[in-house]
């Protein structure tokens, strides 16, 4: 079956602008997908090594900051959304399938690793930088924050400088 096409950009961003204003007026927050990521990492550390949670001051104050566990936030359940709807919309428009995105000048293993490496690094610069792209840059900018300007800048500017260095891996 053939699949259907993708939602014109435009629309999906202004559509995307729209459940961020939602997001705000109904939890008094924007998005977030970092922070769920955090939150399902303590949880982890505390249940699986409780010795090295209690000797951590992050993970035990992060913890304790969080008295029914870091879970019970509705990051978390954003993730689980986002993860379930991406689902639906794929079955809806015949887009489910496994496939590794690469170029000709890539081999499998590579891309694979390379997709790690950059998803770790890119998860470490949104804990240091306290947001990723969805909170500290989507949801900053939606409230006129100057960081989230900031953030926005960084994220696209070393996306274009990495897509320039690595561009003769995806082309022919």
């Amino acid at each position: 079956m053939k699949p259907n096409k993708y939602m014109n950009p435009y629309m999906a961003g202004f559509l995307l602008g729209l459940v961020l204003l939602g997001t705000i007026y109904v939890t008094g927050r924007g998005l977030g997908a970092s922070g769920a990521i955090k939150r399902v990492v303590v949880t982890s550390v505390v249940e699986v090594a409780p010795q090295h949670s209690a000797n951590t001051p992050f993970i035990k104050s992060y913890h304790e900051e969080h008295p029914g566990g870091p879970l019970k936030d509705w990051l978390v359940w954003e993730v689980i959304g986002v993860v379930i709807g991406s689902f639906f919309s794929g079955v809806i428009s015949n887009r489910v399938g496994i496939k590794l995105e690469r170029g000709p000048n890539i081999t499998n293993s590579t891309r694979i690793i390379a997709a790690i490496i950059g998803g770790a690094l890119f998860g470490l610069g949104s804990q240091l930088g306290r947001g990723c792209t969805s909170g500290a840059a989507l949801s900053g900018m939606a409230v006129m924050s100057f960081g989230g300007i900031i953030t926005m800048i960084a994220i696209f500017g070393s996306a274009y400088s990495f897509a320039y260095l690595f561009r003769k891996l995806w082309l022919k």
